[in-house]
């Protein structure tokens, strides 16, 4: 049986994209996450004690399926032991193929898992942190600062320490405020 499995994540909170790809591969069921959390999917922990010998899980990427590379090794060693597979359709790694990998490949593909995990990740959030009213980066220097260090710079009667002890504003970011 053919099996697609998928999760919300950032660029796909509804699943649109996923649902789309999963029913152009005439997956026989689909199985939906209601959240992106790594903890309680139930859904995923339901069908890997539900696999049979045979069945194939199709996602769209590895880090849909897993949080992390051992959580993948760990889902990859209970569906051998049920006779069952892993396809992930955009690095296109089918566990049931015969031609296999070579350790590059699955390295290559272990690497860019983990980036991909980490990135989303990082954009769940930065994009939590911009709902709660939060600005990424360094913080910005106060206005007035900047100004005055603008016109101790342009009086000429100031050395760069002098202005950056009394502003805080460095000569780097002075010369890059006056670049403007």
């Amino acid at each position: 049986m053919l099996i697609g499995y998928m999760r919300p994540y950032i660029e796909d909170q509804n699943c649109e994209k996923q649902i789309q790809t999963l029913q152009s591969f005439q997956c026989e069921q689909l199985i939906q996450e209601e959240h992106s959390s790594a903890k309680k999917r139930i859904h995923l922990q339901k069908m890997m004690e539900n696999i049979q010998s045979g069945d194939k899980i199709l996602v769209n990427r590895l880090f849909i399926l897993a949080d992390s590379t051992r959580h993948l090794v760990e889902l990859l060693e209970i569906a051998h032991a049920k006779g069952a597979f892993f396809y992930s359709i955009h690095e296109g790694i089918d566990t049931s193929s015969e031609g296999g990998y070579s350790f590059e490949e699955i390295v290559k593909h272990l690497l860019d898992f983990q980036s991909d995990v980490i990135s989303e990740r990082t954009r769940k959030g930065l994009d939590r942190a911009k709902q709660k009213g939060v600005s990424a980066g360094r913080p910005k220097k106060p206005d007035e600062n900047v100004k005055r260090a603008i016109q101790m710079y342009q009086s000429k009667q100031h050395s760069l320490t002098e202005i950056k002890n009394e502003t805080g504003i460095s000569k780097s970011t002075l010369y890059r405020y006056l670049e403007r």
